[in-house]
């Protein structure tokens, strides 16, 4: 970690009760009171710059809640999709890259020092796990500050969700640099699709006082029992997301991670840690 207040900020996590921080927030941020709701969004404009221009709502008292205003929908026009080949990758949401690359073996790398596994990250499963060994994985913080919908990189058939309990330290860099494992020991989603390329995971990362994980197919998700809870899709009506199309929404900031094939998917060359990215941009794409 750079210096002693990174330190400080992980040390804290460990010691705050974090679930118990992150339901009283979330009670605050759903609360219709107005004057509520309205310091929360005022002092969030105020400290992290947000800009409603490209949002639907511009004027931010028409927002109900705090949840509605961090989870604002863009203009129709402001994310034109840009990964628009059959083979482009599309980038799942606004925010920095904070890793990506070629997954060792099993591993994947967090930060420099830090590696984690496949079979944590996916809830212990194996075979599961198996089928991204030595393939590609990309990993999105989102900002407070970042829209915070996440879209399909590609069109896929949702197969299964893994809901998998966990901590919820925060997620940014110094966090990132400083607690191991990070990302697998998080509660988590684990969405996994079955695309024309092969099998895709994008999995959406909880974090310290993020009230809850949602998507455009089972609505909020978290929290849940604290068990690994699989959802086996494929045995009810399918559901096919186009690339470009929303999954899913942090209400509060968090990280998307995708997992692809070995041999599979590679990345746009100009990309690496801290690189800015947008929903819909180009990513990578598939080997032809």
């Amino acid at each position: 970690m750079n210096n002693w207040r990174d330190k400080l900020f992980v040390t804290l996590q460990y010691l705050v009760p974090q679930h118990g921080l992150s339901r009283l927030v979330g009670m605050l941020a759903r609360s219709e009171v107005p004057w509520i709701k309205t310091t929360f969004i005022n002092q969030f404009m105020k400290r992290f710059g947000i800009d409603l221009s490209e949002a639907q709502i511009e004027d931010a008292d028409q927002f109900p809640t705090f949840n509605a205003f961090f989870t604002r929908a863009l203009k129709a026009d402001a994310r034109p999709l840009e990964a628009s080949g059959d083979n482009d990758i599309a980038c799942p949401a606004d925010g920095a890259v904070s890793q990506l690359g070629a997954i060792r073996a099993n591993q994947v790398f967090q930060a420099k020092g830090h590696d984690y596994s496949l079979y944590d990250l996916l809830g212990g499963d194996s075979a599961l796990a198996s089928e991204f060994t030595n393939g590609q994985f990309a990993t999105i913080y989102l900002s407070p500050r970042d829209y915070h919908r996440v879209h399909m990189p590609f069109t896929g058939t949702l197969r299964e969700t893994r809901y998998v309990p966990g901590d919820l330290f925060s997620v940014n860099e110094a966090t990132a640099n400083g607690v191991p494992n990070l990302f697998a020991r998080n509660e988590r989603l684990v969405c996994i699709f079955d695309t024309e390329q092969g099998p895709m995971a994008v999995i959406l990362v909880g974090a310290m006082i993020v009230a809850g994980i949602e998507t455009v197919f089972s609505g909020q998700v978290t929290p849940l029992p604290k068990q690994v809870v699989t959802t086996d899709y494929l045995r009810t009506a399918p559901i096919t997301l186009k690339k470009g199309e929303e999954l899913g929404r942090f209400l509060l900031g968090s990280t998307v991670v995708m997992l692809f094939p070995e041999g599979k998917a590679g990345f746009e060359q100009h990309l690496k840690a801290g690189s800015q990215v947008k929903v819909r941009g180009k990513l990578g794409a598939y080997s032809h």
